[in-house]
């Protein structure tokens, strides 16, 4: 299928990107031989990489050596949850499986122009092999961003949670943020704003969003449109690649401003923005938009989807008005800030009930993305956290959220006097939850709340990666200050929780190390905080 496409860029220019590399080695945890021709591995860990086997066998022997995240009750491998998208021939050219021809020598081989998304790997020959645990090890393969945050606490359920959100955030780092390692590693948008505090409070990654940055700025047509995935080679240009997922234009170099007071790729995407926001106003209705994904695999409640997009419209509004005013931009500044108040507008007039502090329906994404997104009028800021904190407690303290729900929820509960209630929501360990996750043996995130799920089931999926950061913010209380960003000043706004003995979280600035610990020592907490040389903060107890 041809399709026309227009010169990405007149310019070439050095990808300065940290590399991707083969990270760390795993040996196998535990190795069963099924028959002479055919062996299971288990690395203990879901990753994306490859696996490198050394073997030998009568010359001409086929080995295939298949990849994949889960096992059929048999102990045989299972790829049924990953290989849903695959048009290839599944005998010729078969998912995830590495074909190797023995030479009749001790043979090793670790492909070098692939990577695969798994656990478990299966090794069959048509011959028989003798295999031990050792004959294979796995690397596991990404873009090797140094790690400048982590947490300790009298919790093991935050330990493993931030793990599970660390690992899939690498495992879905190739270059630029990706969806899922194994099934279609597309660069899809919104997964990758979703976690970007998740990556920024855990990683140097820096790079790698200015390098994916400039490609959403090749991809984007003259009108302002971007792709919902992004690079694509045609792809994504769809009906729904709207506000909730290509907001990345403004979310992303608005981070980058915040955590390193690094201004130029606010300013590189300006212009993009700009007309990203223009088309936006231009298609909406009365400032408001139903362009976009909506809340993605929600537990079980559907959220207004002219809501949650019209918030994004929103943001995307404010970033450019503030990048504006950043700038020197006045004329600008003026005309997009007052837009982002029309907008802010609009959405309260049609969906907040003033009278009982409810949005929409009410659901729980319907609650907190307003909260998240400081859309909600001052005076009614506590009618709608406390709606929001009985509709948790209502549901047991579960989750009933997709995507974006997902990222606000904690957020609009921690920050708006509700932090008990979110810390209940972040370590529970039932389902649905996070934690229901990590009791099942989860080592990374996953596309679905439900194990059960028929579809939407990759096991490392990073869209509901806002955990790995929610723990640096509602418990440690670590924020950059956006009047003199990149941690020159630091927001403190711990939050002691009584369930919680002890917590300590811990980030390199650019100014250097910034630590945020307290303990509970009888009914007195014991608050101790680290500020780097030349910077300055800002503590607010609760």
């Amino acid at each position: 299928r041809s399709a026309y496409r227009s010169v990405p860029s007149s310019n070439v220019t050095a990808q300065q990107v940290h590399p991707i590399r083969n990270v760390k080695i795993f040996p196998a945890v535990s190795f069963r031989k099924v028959d002479e021709k055919t062996y299971i591995y288990d690395f203990g860990q879901n990753m994306s990489g490859v696996t490198c086997i050394h073997v030998s066998g009568e010359r001409g022997t086929e080995v295939r050596i298949k990849h994949g995240e889960r096992l059929h009750p048999n102990g045989r491998l299972d790829l049924s949850n990953i290989d849903v998208y695959f048009r290839g021939d599944k005998e010729k050219d078969p998912f995830q499986t590495d074909i190797l021809i023995l030479s009749g020598e001790e043979d090793e081989f670790m492909p070098r122009f692939n990577y695969k998304g798994f656990r478990y790997v299966e090794v069959v020959a048509d011959k028989p092999i003798e295999l031990d645990q050792n004959s294979l090890i796995a690397y596991f393969m990404h873009s090797d961003v140094p790690a400048v945050g982590s947490l300790e606490s009298s919790s093991p359920l935050i330990g493993k949670l931030l793990h599970a959100a660390n690992h899939s955030y690498l495992s879905n780092l190739m270059g630029y943020p990706t969806d899922c390692h194994q099934r279609e590693k597309n660069g899809w948008t919104g997964d990758g704003h979703f976690a970007i505090e998740a990556a920024f409070y855990n990683f140097d990654g820096i790079t790698v969003y200015e390098k994916w940055l400039a490609d959403h700025r090749d991809e984007q047509q003259p009108n302002g449109v971007l792709p919902d995935i992004i690079p694509t080679g045609g792809w994504g240009y769809g009906t729904d690649n709207g506000l909730d997922w290509t907001s990345t234009i403004a979310i992303i170099p608005w981070n980058i401003y915040l955590f390193y007071g690094d201004s130029k790729p606010l300013s590189d995407c300006y212009e993009s923005i700009k007309r990203y926001v223009d088309y936006v106003e231009r298609i909406s209705n009365n400032h408001l938009t139903t362009w976009g994904r909506g809340d993605w695999v929600p537990v079980k409640s559907k959220s207004n989807k002219e809501l949650t997009s019209s918030v994004y419209f929103y943001v995307d509004t404010k970033i450019l008005a503030a990048a504006a005013k950043l700038f020197g931009k006045q004329a600008d500044y003026e005309y997009y800030n007052a837009l982002s108040e029309e907008i802010k507008q609009a959405v309260n007039d049609k969906f907040l009930n003033r009278e009982t502090g409810i949005y929409a329906e009410g659901s729980q994404t319907e609650l907190s993305v307003p909260l998240q997104w400081k859309i909600v009028p001052e005076e009614l800021i506590g009618k709608v956290a406390a709606n929001l904190a009985h509709k948790v407690e209502e549901d047991g303290f579960h989750l009933d959220v997709g995507v974006l729900g997902a990222k606000a929820i904690l957020n609009a509960l921690s920050e708006n006097g509700y932090a008990e209630t979110a810390y209940k929501v972040a370590v529970q360990d039932t389902y649905p939850s996070w934690g229901w996750w990590m009791v099942n043996g989860a080592t990374t995130l996953l596309e679905n709340w439900d194990l059960q799920a028929t579809r939407d089931i990759s096991d490392n999926h990073i869209m509901f990666g806002e955990i790995g950061a929610w723990f640096y913010k509602g418990l440690g209380g670590i924020f950059p200050d956006p009047a003199q960003p990149g941690f020159q000043n630091i927001l403190l706004r711990p939050h002691f929780i009584k369930g919680l003995k002890r917590f300590e979280a811990r980030h390199r600035s650019p100014y250097g190390e910034i630590v945020s610990r307290w303990e509970w020592k009888g009914k007195c907490v014991h608050y101790e905080v680290t500020v780097p040389a030349n910077s300055t903060a800002t503590l607010t107890l609760p």
